[in-house]
């Protein structure tokens, strides 16, 4: 992790560099301001130095207010630590609002900086984490239809009656996403301890998918809990019936998961769909094991349209 100190009190710069070194940082030190605001990449390129991108940046509240607010506009992708004597709104409240993520008193521990270091490097790990796994659903999701719901008057507890669970997960996602609410996800399964995860988890909502794989008795825990807290479950049985409220979420879409099981018409009909731009009528016919008259009657049969 690079770690940028600009600060005008060289021996403190220094010393910080050093402890911050040995414990596996890669520092460098700027005196002014203007060291730090001429260093743009072409001209450290030609004087040799290295890349201009830092994690973190020490920035000492010694320097003027217009000067310490371009510093930080300048490094806005990076987490800024204002190095403070005092507090005012001036070395605190404003630097706050134009970016800058926290601050330090002088005179502190090197232990309380790194500790703030670390949980600014835990921070930014978590929101690429989130953003990756929100980029991943959102592509998951992608083949679902859209929701028109008013989520906000949606009642629970809830069961999902769905053809397809990918919709009931979709359903769950939005709603939690709408209402600002984490969740806990339960795929369930035979024998699951339904009373422990609830006690895990005491204000958490729960979504818990796969309501008809359950037995009686289990399903009856469920409806049980349903009457002390908020949950959310789904199923694939459209003629499941319990006490809660209940939305119906079906679909005629023939996108299909690796876990279901499709009639042959269904099936060729997928793989022509998608796959009739990619391969010649020869080839896929022949992965099909049908002939090209066989394919052609089956794009009628389907009304499916080649594309030329």
């Amino acid at each position: 992790m690079r770690v940028l100190i600009i600060e005008n009190e060289i021996y403190l710069a220094q010393s910080i560099a050093s402890k911050l070194e040995n414990l596996g940082y890669e520092c460098e030190i700027a005196r002014s301001a203007a060291e730090v605001m001429k260093s743009e990449p072409e001209q450290r390129a030609k004087e040799g130095g290295k890349d201009v991108h830092f994690d973190v940046v020490l920035l000492s509240s010694a320097f003027a207010g217009d000067e310490t607010l371009k510093i930080i506009q300048k490094f806005k992708d990076s987490v800024v630590i204002l190095l403070i004597t005092y507090i005012s709104n001036d070395t605190v409240s404003i630097p706050i609002q134009a970016g800058a993520s926290d601050y330090i008193q002088k005179p502190f521990m090197i232990e309380e900086l790194v500790r703030k270091i670390k949980h600014f490097e835990e921070f930014r790990r978590l929101q690429t984490f989130i953003k990756t796994y929100q980029d991943y659903l959102n592509y998951h999701f992608k083949a679902v239809s859209a929701l028109n719901f008013d989520f906000k008057r949606i009642k629970l507890p809830l069961l999902i009656k769905c053809n397809k669970m990918i919709n009931a997960d979709n359903f769950v996602f939005e709603y939690a996403k709408a209402l600002n609410l984490s969740f806990k996800y339960v795929p369930l399964e035979p024998g699951i301890d339904v009373e422990a995860i609830a006690a895990a988890n005491p204000r958490t909502l729960l979504y818990f998918s796969n309501f008809q794989i359950l037995r009686q008795e289990t399903k009856n825990q469920i409806v049980s809990l349903a009457a002390k807290r908020k949950l959310i479950a789904s199923s694939t049985n459209l003629n499941e019936e319990t006490p809660m409220e209940t939305l119906n979420i079906t679909s005629d879409e023939k996108n299909f998961q690796i876990d279901e099981i499709l009639t042959i018409d269904d099936y060729i009909k997928h793989i022509i769909v998608n796959y009739q731009d990619k391969y010649p009528d020869t080839e896929l016919s022949k992965k099909l094991g049908i002939s090209r008259k066989s394919l052609w009657e089956k794009r009628k049969k389907y009304d499916v349209v080649k594309k030329k």
